[in-house]
């Protein structure tokens, strides 16, 4: 990282068997296409499930949106489990409160919940 806080970040690790994409900083248009490859690669990396880690997300716009509902219908085509975990910052579930997407997810407060729910 280059020192700001906001820099788009999305990295992609593996524990306990089950793939986690984490997203961090500001998420916009020019982040989508490096989100969209690490939930793709998720969907058919083997593990059942993959949670996406939003809790270092400052900011999400309607890019990401696309790329995570991409990612839902992908995983559940798959048989796959998508999970989307927080704490979210207020203007990231207002982006879900907003658009009435918050319902096509399973979300949890804590990666701790979403590895196991």
């Amino acid at each position: 990282m280059t020192g700001d806080e906001n820099e788009a970040v999305v990295t992609v690790t593996r524990r306990e068997g089950i793939t986690v994409v984490h997203l961090h900083g500001d998420l916009d248009d020019d982040s989508a296409p490096a989100a969209s490859r690490a939930l793709g690669e998720a969907a058919t990396s083997g593990a059942d499930r993959t949670v996406v880690d939003l809790s270092g997300t400052c900011f999400a716009d309607s890019a990401i949106l696309h790329a995570l509902l991409q990612a839902q219908k992908a995983h559940a085509a798959a048989g796959l489990v998508l999970v989307l975990a927080g704490p979210l910052q207020p203007v990231v579930r207002r982006l879900f409160d907003v658009t009435g997407s918050g319902r096509a997810f399973r979300m949890t407060d804590s990666l701790e919940t979403a590895m196991t729910c």
